[in-house]
């Protein structure tokens, strides 16, 4: 029964360190979000700049093609764009299903 209670000790102290680690980095990431502010960057773009790269390309295409292909039904986007939205995600009944 010893062995089972250092084991459990031991996951709860690393998840503690990790969970501190964590708060440490948020923080860091924070700080970095204000610098670049300061500097008249505009913070919801680089979020979703850092989100998109961090995701798979080809992923990250083909969701664009649907949004695209959405914001054209919508007359969100210029038709020269709807166009090579729809192309792009395979026509529009193909986006629509998916």
């Amino acid at each position: 029964m010893n062995v089972a209670r250092d084991q459990l000790r031991s996951f709860v102290e690393r998840i503690e360190r990790l969970e501190e680690e964590r708060k440490t980095l948020a923080g860091d990431i924070r700080d970095v979000y204000g610098e670049a502010k300061a500097m008249g960057f505009d913070t919801r773009a680089l979020r979703r700049i850092v989100k998109e790269r961090g995701e798979d390309a080809r992923a990250l295409g083909e969701f664009e093609a649907i949004l695209d292909t959405y914001r054209a039904a919508l007359g969100m986007l210029r038709a020269d764009e709807a166009e090579a939205g729809e192309a792009a995600a395979g026509g529009p009944g193909r986006a629509a299903a998916s």
